[in-house]
């Protein structure tokens, strides 16, 4: 997902939930932090490296796939952004396929639960972190956070779906490798990353051999994927976008109270609905960003402004403020969260047996 999802949609989630616009604000800032919160970044504000939810292009082109290079990359990506959906699936293959298939991302998995859990009782950029994460688990489906050919990799059998039932017609997607021209979704032009035959290379990391398509709600596409036994996987972005923005509603509900329990599974589709239907032309609309839109709603919503989204905005508190209080800062606050989610992650994914996340220290949460 992009900043039109993991901010405005999610300032939305947030208000619809019965939070306020201030509080609201420092959620959807939080869920989009995620994908700024690196190592460059912490080194510059002195902050603890430990805590980086994503890395650079350039701090993934220089960075090591040896065990160590690959535990950390693992650690950032499985927690952050493709949390695995079943980490104890059954698959036939040897042990090192079987460990990444069972890293392969998807909603409504046991450690979709543990995230918002964790953040229950907590601040609120613990809140906008694992609203991040739960998204992600529903866009970034049947990729793995972890470098590896043979599940991430895609073949020239890759078709956009165009058009509903009947009507649907499917063309074959255009993949090239040119970052810096924009996706042509007109054309059925994307840019992916250049396929490299090493099972552990940086390119197979994610969805990157799929580019952004994952990441456009209005994308419909089928494929082969390596792990699939020659069995299409059909991906409907549009309605898996609305099922992660009702559970994203449902899980902020949860987390401020209003709800006593949260179950995988479920969504708050009776607060949606009266915005169902404008929600659905969003998703729908073919452009490479819906933040107007989704801004739009959200000013609307509460009748507030939603300032853009600063990468720096809360940076100078936090070196500014004293070591001891700098855990009570903005930033401070988002990396305590980002700790313990990490944790979290990295030592389930050991428990299970699986050892290519290494294993972390464990972080208590903050009472």
């Amino acid at each position: 997902m992009q900043l039109d999802f993991h901010y405005y949609a999610t300032y939305c989630a947030a208000y619809l939930a019965g939070y306020s616009h201030e509080e609201s604000m420092e959620i959807c800032y939080s869920a989009q932090f995620v994908d700024h919160c690196s190592k460059t970044l912490l080194r510059r504000i002195k902050g603890p490296v430990g805590a980086a939810t994503t890395q650079l292009q350039m701090e993934l082109m220089d960075a090591r796939t040896d065990i160590v290079g690959l535990h950390d990359i693992t650690r950032i990506w499985a927690s952050f952004h493709f949390l695995p959906a079943d980490l104890n699936a059954q698959v036939k293959g040897g042990r090192r396929y079987r460990n990444k298939y069972r890293l392969i991302c998807g909603p409504n998995g046991e450690l979709a639960a543990k995230t918002v859990e964790a953040a229950k009782g907590s601040s609120l950029q613990a809140a906008g972190l694992a609203m991040h994460v739960l998204a992600d688990t529903w866009s970034h489906r049947y990729f793995a956070g972890t470098p590896s050919l043979v599940i991430n990799n895609t073949n020239y059998h890759f078709y956009e779906i165009l058009g509903e039932g009947d009507d649907a017609a499917s063309r074959r997607i255009s993949f090239r490798h040119s970052p810096n021209t924009p996706d042509d979704p007109e054309e059925g032009k994307y840019t992916n990353s250049v396929f490299q035959s090493s099972e552990n290379n940086i390119m197979n990391l994610g969805h990157g051999r799929a580019g952004h398509l994952p990441d456009y709600s209005f994308a419909r596409y089928r494929y082969l994927p390596a792990w699939g036994g020659y069995e299409e996987v059909v991906k409907d972005n549009p309605a898996d976008y609305m099922n992660a923005f009702c559970q994203m509603v449902y899980a902020l509900r949860y987390l401020r109270g209003s709800v006593p329990t949260f179950e995988t599974g479920v969504y708050d589709t009776e607060t949606v609905a009266p915005y169902r239907t404008e929600i659905e032309e969003k998703l729908n609309r073919r452009q490479l960003s819906a933040e107007a839109d989704w801004k739009a709603l959200g000013e609307r919503l509460s009748g507030c402004v939603i300032d853009e989204f600063h990468v720096r905005e809360h940076q100078q508190e936090y070196m500014d403020a004293p070591e001891e209080e700098k855990e009570r800062t903005f930033l401070g606050k988002f990396i305590a969260a980002a700790l313990l989610q990490k944790s979290m992650v990295t030592n389930s994914i050991f428990s299970s047996g699986n050892r290519l996340a290494g294993i972390s220290k464990e972080v208590k949460a903050h009472d």
